[in-house]
């Protein structure tokens, strides 16, 4: 099997990783887009799109997010497959271009609180209510870098909490379907000084409940949770910890290494190609998720 990286930074080395895992025979070539770079282990570095090998089974898109539309629209003439890190482009785009096998890689629909989840759902008491919130130290997401110079906070760049943190909507829409509505506030005048968006609110309408989900870059203690709150018990389900609570109780705990969701989406999508089934989360379901996000 042989793949192709567009975009060897911090994630695009995540899922060079996971593909050593997921089978170490996989040859594994990166577009670079200059002659200075760093060489990466278990990578064939090229530098000319005459150098792609012919028969690639797939293409990984992991290069800055205001990059993606020229470059999904560009290979995807050539009719390979696409596995494309999120999100899918940083502003709304029409998809006016003949797309082949898309995958867009929300890698916390693998989360195994998210499976337990997806999995149980209609068995939970009527839900009156979901909170969704994730925060974190973007000062603390690579050290020894300024923070203020790395792509996350960056608009022109595709940076912002909205985006970086699509997971969020993202398994929103993955577990309880698209919304009726939808409401956002978006707000960059924290402490950390950026351009991006560093806060995000959303509120999203259902038949029978109502979505709230918060997402910042300004959070020094790390949170990621889920709560919903049912007819006589709250679940909180806790992605930092790994933890399944009801009430009081944890009822689930697991325990899985830092690149086990990355691992487990690329062994889903290259069973659906090995299959010929198509991939959950193309394109335009992304971009479902993605007009709820910047519409």
């Amino acid at each position: 099997m042989k793949v192709l990286i567009i975009g060897l930074g911090s994630i695009g080395k995540k899922h060079v990783a996971a593909l050593h895992q997921v089978d170490a025979t996989i040859e594994i070539f990166a577009l670079r887009s200059s002659d200075k770079f760093e060489e990466v282990k278990g990578v064939h570095s090229i530098t000319s799109k005459n150098q792609i090998p012919n028969d690639l089974n797939f293409i990984i898109i992991s290069n800055p997010t205001a990059q993606h539309y020229e470059t999904i629209k560009e290979f995807a003439e050539k009719n390979i497959p696409l596995f494309i890190e999120k999100p899918l482009f940083h502003q709304l785009e029409e998809i006016d271009f003949k797309t082949p096998i898309t995958y867009v890689a929300c890698n916390l629909r693998f989360h195994p609180c998210i499976v337990w989840l997806k999995k149980n759902l209609n068995f939970l008491e009527k839900i009156n209510e979901v909170s969704v919130y994730c925060g974190s130290y973007l000062p603390d997401w690579r050290k020894n870098v300024d923070y203020q110079k790395i792509y996350s906070a960056n608009a022109a760049m595709g940076g912002g909490a909205h985006l970086d943190l699509i997971h969020e909507l993202d398994y929103c829409f993955y577990l309880f379907g698209k919304p009726t509505s939808s409401h956002k506030l978006l707000k960059h005048n924290s402490s950390l000084k950026i351009n991006a968006v560093d806060y995000a609110n959303y509120q999203l309408d259902y038949e029978n409940f109502a979505v709230n989900v918060t997402l910042n870059y300004f959070r020094r203690d790390v949170k990621r949770q889920i709560e919903l709150v049912c007819k006589n018990e709250t679940y909180t389900i806790d992605l930092v910890n790994n933890e399944i609570i009801k009430m009081d109780e944890i009822i689930e705990k697991y325990d899985t290494e830092p690149l086990y969701t990355y691992i487990e989406q690329l062994k889903y999508f290259i069973n659906c190609l090995q299959h010929h089934k198509k991939p959950m989360n193309d394109l335009e379901e992304a971009n479902e998720v993605l007009k709820i996000c910047l519409s």
